[in-house]
């Protein structure tokens, strides 16, 4: 249990922090390159060693951990595109109503029983979040003007964050164990580093991106929590291994509720009727996933 509610923490924190990002004038795009260099930097501290993968390059173990790399990076920038081109709230919606993607899979593909708690508990959590970070119709229809964008970033954003969950999932079942989890973590984050420098390292070239010592400091905030929230994430599936399909639910549904809750107290963003019953939707829904 303390694995699930670190993780769902620290992943909070993510969210939050990138309002301070905003606030502060610091580059997204240079905090989250330092972000994934600080995640390398911390898992190499946290094991006390640069780890050497026990696979090679054509072993098919290798592939996970560049396509989990490969996934973070990706949906990293294509929510704050989302967010700043079209609407926070749609930004919010689509990654977590995403839950339904890795819900389906841990039922095909690990046999678990999706008995009548359960799909209670995914109807209720849809809802739940859907009403927990809806907003009011003016602030909804703002910058969404072209309705091809919204419709094809909102996919992107549901469908590659499902996936996402269910890869980290899967990579977990099948090639993570308590030897190789980190190696396997920072690995990925290796990818994503090295794909966001290249990045920045091309706008910084054209003009585009000047570097600021600001989005370094922003990254260390940003990627310390990160590399736990993940690593805490893995540990939580590893201990409720037959039961993914309520793990990474729950841990969607906390996200929404911890940083709703903490944006009201931090920034003094103020929760609607809706909002209020959003988060008690998603509160019994989290009591159904644990009957079920």
């Amino acid at each position: 249990m303390l694995n699930l509610v670190l993780s769902i923490v620290l992943s909070s924190w993510l969210i939050l922090s990138f309002k301070y990002v905003e606030r502060f004038n610091v580059s997204r795009l240079q905090a989250i390159v330092f972000n994934y260099i600080s995640c390398v930097i911390t898992g190499c501290i946290f094991i006390s060693k640069i780890p050497s993968p026990a696979f090679s390059f054509d072993d098919p173990a290798f592939k996970w951990p560049v396509i989990m790399g490969c996934f973070f990076i990706t949906l990293f920038n294509v929510t704050g595109f989302t967010a700043q081109k079209v609407s926070v709230a749609v930004a919010s919606v689509a990654s977590k109503l995403s839950l339904v993607i890795p819900f389906i899979f841990s039922i095909f593909l690990y046999n678990e029983k999706a008995g009548a708690f359960k799909l209670i508990a995914i109807l209720l959590a849809l809802a739940g979040v859907y009403c927990t970070v809806a907003v009011s119709k003016k602030e909804k229809l703002e910058k969404t003007r072209q309705p091809v964008l919204l419709f094809l970033l909102a996919f992107i954003l549901f469908v590659g964050c499902g996936l996402q969950d269910t890869v980290v999932k899967y990579a977990e079942q099948h090639y993570m164990n308590a030897d190789n989890s980190n190696d396997y973590l920072i690995m990925a984050f290796a990818t994503a580093a090295f794909v966001a420098l290249i990045l920045m390292i091309a706008l910084m070239i054209s003009g585009r991106e000047k570097f600021s010592y600001k989005s370094v400091l922003a990254g260390i905030a940003i990627g310390v929590p990160n590399y736990f929230s993940i690593l805490f994430l893995v540990k939580a599936l590893k201990q409720y291994s037959g039961n993914s399909s309520a793990v990474l639910p729950v841990v969607n549904i906390g996200i929404v509720l911890c940083s709703a809750l903490a944006a009201g107290v931090l920034f003094g963003e103020k929760l609607s009727l809706l909002n209020k019953i959003g988060i008690l939707l998603s509160i019994i829904s989290i009591a159904f996933f644990a009957l079920g």
